[in-house]
């Protein structure tokens, strides 16, 4: 046995740290859930203009249930940083050097705070609760881009840190990089424009599903209405890619048997098409936005990483 391979053996990662690793993943996942709960009741300015604190304070009194909306969301969001750090830290400390996961940690990191970064803005702009300012919808488009590239970090940590075969740079080769990348890409413009069908429904609600059809076609409507199709027909195109990652994880070639995980990103694409068909059947209420999201990023994260599995090989590794 090579040197090499007893200091990757001696510091392979611990359980308790890849359990950690998708803990943190799953409580940005709930915090993301909770902005939404924020976006979709229009308490977003709950704590006025201020940013970090509520209102000018720490401490609220009297609060309206707006600000306790805001206030919960923004205690939730700095805990983020914390725990990114933790898993930051904790991950350097028990890898190898040039270990994938540390990328995929500091990523996290960068994510998050320009999250926090986008956050701010948004309120310091005044681009919350019942704004219909030129600036919101595109800072919101690139505020969900920010969320899900920090989801796919997170969860590409959790899965290097299982790896045992192509877990540095230097191990694996990169297959399919172009048709990944603009796979990948149009699958986070269905969560963008799936965030601006959403923004409209919480600016101009509809009084039934005739109305909302309507509104959809009226030139007196907001763009935001007006472009509501582009969500599902982006959805549709963003199929083919899925469809292609699919067949691929088909083949019983490589490292892993992806058929499982393949199998979970079919169930849960089916999923979000039912999810989002009750959504505009429904009139697009809270709890079924939250549902909704929640499918999505579940379904994101499902698809990273059997992504990372079909494209980040092992050198030694067929295609």
């Amino acid at each position: 046995m090579t040197i090499a391979a007893i200091s990757i053996s001696d510091r392979t990662p611990p359980v308790a740290l890849r359990r950690f690793a998708w803990g943190v993943l799953a409580y940005f996942v709930a915090t993301i859930l909770w902005g939404t709960i924020v976006r979709a009741t229009g308490s977003g300015a709950g704590c006025g203009d201020h940013w970090p604190l509520c209102n000018g304070t720490v401490l609220q009194q009297s609060p309206t249930i707006q600000t306790m909306i805001e206030f919960t969301h923004r205690v939730t969001a700095a805990l983020d940083l914390i725990f990114v750090l933790g898993l930051l830290a904790w991950t350097w400390r028990k890898t190898i050097s040039g270990h994938l996961a540390r990328w995929a940690a500091g990523a996290a990191v960068f994510f998050t705070l320009t999250e926090g970064l986008l956050g701010a803005l948004l309120v310091k702009l005044g681009l919350t609760a019942q704004s219909q300012s030129p600036l919101r919808a595109p800072m919101l488009a690139l505020h969900l881009s920010n969320t899900l590239l920090l989801v796919a970090a997170l969860a590409m940590a959790a899965h290097f840190l299982a790896r045992k075969t192509g877990l540095r740079w230097r191990d694996v080769r990169i297959n399919h990089p172009i048709g990944t990348t603009v796979g990948m890409i149009s699958v986070m413009i269905v969560g963008v424009t799936g965030s601006m069908a959403a923004l409209g429904d919480t600016l101009f609600p509809a009084t039934s599903f005739g109305n909302s059809l309507q509104q959809d076609f009226s030139a007196e409507s907001s763009w935001l209405l007006r472009w509501r199709w582009t969500h599902p027909t982006v959805a549709i195109m963003a199929s083919i890619f899925l469809i292609w990652v699919l067949i691929r994880a088909s083949r019983r070639g490589g490292p892993w048997d992806n058929r499982s995980l393949s199998a979970l990103v079919v169930a849960l694409l089916a999923v979000q098409y039912l999810l989002g068909a009750l959504d505009v059947w429904l009139l697009a209420p809270v709890w079924m936005q939250v549902i909704h999201l929640l499918g999505a990023d579940v379904l994101w994260t499902a698809l990273v990483v059997l992504t990372a599995r079909l494209t980040l090989l092992p050198k030694s590794a067929r295609a």
